[in-house]
């Protein structure tokens, strides 16, 4: 590999003494995108890498303190591209631009730093993901404490919040940042697909941090923030703020806020159950099919990232979500004059929220422009079908879709129809705005009339009819005759150029016209720059505005959607009730029935209810039998109902929610040395220990992966200490029907189960819920509906028939596949000694040690 020297070394060129100054001051250790011409080249190591990285040729061309200069460079014209695709392999890189005159630069035309492209720090509209919101996230963690920070640079949101340090891995699974800032003395064990960046301690300590931060927001406390208090996230607020400001030159107006994220607003939903859920993701990690891909029928980009944001982040109190409720209710009630006519006039509507973030950035092109004068004209037909709803929240967004009369104005005389895509070309401003430009624009615009007038009357004076009159950006104007005609130049004719037919020729009046029409283009461009600085420049404070009109657009657009969706799909409008339960009538799996439908197929829809006296529905029946559609489907419809969403079943009514936890499927954990079942019990534990009893709790199959009664063991152990301990709602489904005998000690444990028939040796899975346990798994049948072969499945029919003889004769052996005489089985402790076990008589009052004595007698009874 190519080393890169050291800088500013005598035996380098002046233009390698420069390269080599702003690499060491602005990027040592990412790639520097060097502009010379119309290329942007990288040299030495960097070369290399970006070879690799990007498919491009690697040269090499004389030396730089005796090492070979390896280069490789990408046209001006075309970098984003290249930018996009570093970005998506988790690079960053500095882009450095000619800032001087090469006309007047005694020397390398002078360069800096325009700006650095992280994966966190992305703005341009060609490096982001329409759907996704680009986080930068800084973490750090004070003893058990991980404060948080995270900025979405693009549209100016700055969330602080404070999770348990053993809750990083969920924070960050929610959050889904494109990049992490972290001390660099700190050892991050945490696994997430996401560019790392190490930063030094101290832009993690707390008293400077706070400095900045008030600094930056102009405050002399950060208490009206709420954040006074949060020191390890005030503390990663501060490396987050002075990370972005190296990375856009200070340059962050569009930051006016922060926002303290309360972990306990939100439903509690941690890894495991969102990806079990498959919220916005496949457990193949496949972005289809999954109940984002199902409900995103937003019409903007800002919609869908609500929706996205949503989904990861469902209310706990049933304010906000019944208030969407109503709204969607709104729109239904007349979806042709509402939902439809709003989502039609969405159509229209830009990325506005982008948009503003790049004019506090002033990094707005010309066509932001235009989409933002086109999209501010549409907020008057957007606003009027929903005015006057019975909807407070439809009401106040009307109240946010204020046109602001002033600014599209401006928009609408300043900026062209169709503007050039970058203000080098021009083409930018519109005609008539301003007296100087259109002058300068007049000049150039009567070139062709004025070469077609002068190539008019130089062939009526030397009668020369080929004579032609033209213009290229090489060599300017020039008036050229065939060689048969060099002897009818005039006098006056001064030779530019020989051809090999003919030859090029200047005379004084085309020089004096050149020099003014060339003037004139290259002042007009100039000109067109400056007023586009002036027009950036007063747009700048309606960017508040800006915001707070996309948000309006992007919440407008999720209710829309949610309105399509349950017109769509026949979705019912949830009921939140004050007393613990969940009632579900009819209920189905939102994305299970969408894709059935695609193939014609019926989706048998289920009922649920739990209770106060009915806590936990212990569910049997036949693998492929639809117990995890079931489980999962009853997750989901909660999960729908506290984001505002309208849920798939007849009716639904809720109780209080505080988390939902899933342990569904089994999968090994390679990478941190843990096996399928080590997961399983992971997770078990994470649930035994957190769940309360307005918690809904999801287990599938526990105690599978390990010897049978060594599962079977601790499926009862687990299974009682919810229905004691954590008093949970819970769906726990399992193989194991010794369990089933539960529902005589527990009164609020029932027994459901997935029916099927069974016909001369197949099965037919019915996918309905009944009352009662299963008589049996099926399982023989299911493998021979998966291909085994006949042999294997009469052979494992024969040995079932075996095991259940002995079983008839001892149900209690403790190994059907012992050898041999069984050992002497072991009594199963009665209920009592372990209720009489876990008293600790020193902690009871009178009153509790009498009614704990009669709850003994009554389980010996």
């Amino acid at each position: 590999m190519s080393k890169t020297p050291p800088p500013a070394k005598d035996q380098h060129s002046p233009m390698m003494k420069q390269y080599l100054g702003l690499k060491a001051a602005h990027a040592p250790n990412i790639l520097l995108f060097y502009r010379m011409g119309d290329f942007y080249e990288l040299f030495f190591e960097d070369a290399e890498k970006a070879a690799r990285l990007l498919d491009i040729t690697l040269t090499t061309r004389g030396q730089s303190a005796g090492v070979p200069i390896k280069m490789a460079g990408v046209p001006f014209h075309s970098l984003e591209p290249y930018l996009a695709k570093l970005v998506k392999l988790g690079e960053s890189a500095v882009i450095c631009e000619q800032v001087g005159d090469p006309a007047t630069s005694k020397g390398p035309v002078e360069r800096a730093v325009a700006r650095i492209v992280t994966p966190g720090t992305l703005t341009d509209a060609a490096l982001l993901d329409d759907k996704r919101d680009t986080w930068l996230l800084a973490v750090t963690t004070t003893r058990n404490t991980a404060g948080l920070a995270r900025l979405n640079l693009a549209s100016g949101e700055f969330v602080l919040t404070e999770t348990p340090a053993d809750q990083i891995a969920s924070a960050l699974e929610r959050i889904r940042p494109a990049e992490i800032l972290y001390p660099e003395s700190w050892q991050p064990d945490f696994a997430v697909d996401a560019a790392r960046t190490r930063q030094p301690d101290w832009y993690f300590e707390h008293d400077s941090a706070k400095r900045l931060l008030c600094e930056h927001f102009k405050v002399a406390s950060l208490a009206g923030f709420g954040a006074e208090g949060l020191r390890p996230a005030v503390a990663a607020a501060g490396a987050l703020l002075q990370y972005a400001q190296t990375t856009q030159a200070g340059n962050l107006p569009h930051l006016r806020a922060l926002t303290v994220e309360v972990e306990g607003a939100y439903l509690g939903l941690d890894l495991a159950t969102r990806r079990n859920l498959e919220l916005t993701e496949t457990l193949r990690g496949q972005p289809a099919p999954t109940l984002f891909s199902l409900l995103d029928n937003c019409v903007t980009s800002m919609g869908s990232r609500l929706l996205r944001h949503t989904l990861h982040h469902p209310w706990r109190e049933r304010a906000i979500p019944a208030a969407r409720h109503g709204a969607v209710e709104a729109l239904l009630d007349d979806y042709g004059r509402l939902a439809g006519e709003v989502r039609r006039e969405l159509k229209g509507i830009a990325d506005i929220e982008r948009i503003a973030g790049r004019i506090a950035l002033r990094n707005a092109r010309p066509r932001d422009l235009a989409s933002l004068r086109d999209s501010l004209a549409r907020l008057e037909g957007l606003r009027q079908p929903f005015a006057g709803t019975a909807s407070p929240l439809l009401d106040s967004l009307h109240g946010d879709l204020n046109t602001p009369a002033s600014e599209l104005a401006l928009l609408i005389r300043a900026i062209a129809a169709e503007p050039g895509a970058q203000v080098r070309d021009g083409g930018i401003i519109a005609p008539g705005y301003d007296a100087e430009l259109d002058e300068f624009r007049a000049l150039n615009d009567n070139c062709g009339a004025f070469l077609v007038d002068m190539e008019v009357r130089e062939r009526e004076r030397t009668g020369i009819s080929s004579l032609k009159v033209e213009f290229n950006k090489v060599h300017g104007f020039y008036i050229e005759v065939t060689h048969a005609n060099t002897d009818k130049v005039p006098d006056d004719y001064r030779r530019r150029q020989t051809l090999k037919n003919a030859e090029r020729y200047i005379t004084p009046e085309l020089k004096a016209f050149e020099d003014k029409a060339l003037s004139a283009q290259e002042r007009s461009l100039a000109r067109e720059k400056l007023l586009y600085e002036a027009i950036l420049n007063e747009l700048a404070p309606l960017v508040p505005t800006l915001q707070t009109i996309a948000r309006a657009i992007a919440q407008l657009d999720l209710l829309a959607g949610f309105a399509d969706t349950a017109l769509k799909h026949n979705w019912s409008k949830p009921e939140f009730a004050d007393e613990i339960g969940l009632t579900v009538a009819g209920g189905r799996h939102p994305v299970v029935e969408a894709e059935m439908a695609n193939s014609a197929e019926t989706f048998i829809a289920n009922d649920v209810l739990l209770a106060e006296n009915r806590r936990l529905l212990l569910i049997t029946g036949p693998n492929m039998g639809g117990k995890s559609t079931y489980m999962r489907q009853t997750a989901l419809i909660a999960l729908l109902a506290h984001i505002g969403c309208y849920v798939p079943a007849d009716r639904v009514v809720l109780g209080p929610l505080d988390r939902i936890f899933t342990r569904i499927g089994a999968s090994d954990d390679l990478a941190s040395g843990r096996s399928t079942f080590m997961v399983e019990m992971t997770e078990a534990a994470a649930i035994l220990h957190h769940a309360t009893a307005n918690s809904l709790v999801l287990m599938d199959e526990i105690g599978r992966g390990t010897s049978t009664f060594d599962g079977m063991a601790l499926a009862f152990a687990i299974l009682r200490h919810l229905v004691e301990k954590n008093r949970c709602l819970t769906l726990f489904a399992t193989h194991y029907f010794e369990l089933t005998r539960l529902s005589h000690e527990y009164s609020e444990l029932a027994n459901v189960h997935l029916d099927a028939v069974e016909h001369n040796d197949r099965i037919v899975f019915m996918h309905s819920v009944e009352e009662g346990p299963a008589n049996q798994s099926y399982g023989i049948q299911v493998a021979a509906l998966a291909g085994i072969p006949n042999a294997v499945v009469r052979a494992a029919r024969k040995q079932l028939r075996e095991f259940e003889q002995r079983a008839a004769v001892d149900p209690l052996q403790p190994d059907l596949f012992a050898q041999g005489d069984p050992e002497p089985a072991e009594a199963e402790p009665h209920p009592a000694l372990d209720q009489l076990a876990a008293l600790d008589p020193d902690s009871l009052t009178p009153r509790e040690a009498l009614d704990a004595l009669y709850a003994l007698k009554g389980l010996l009874k």
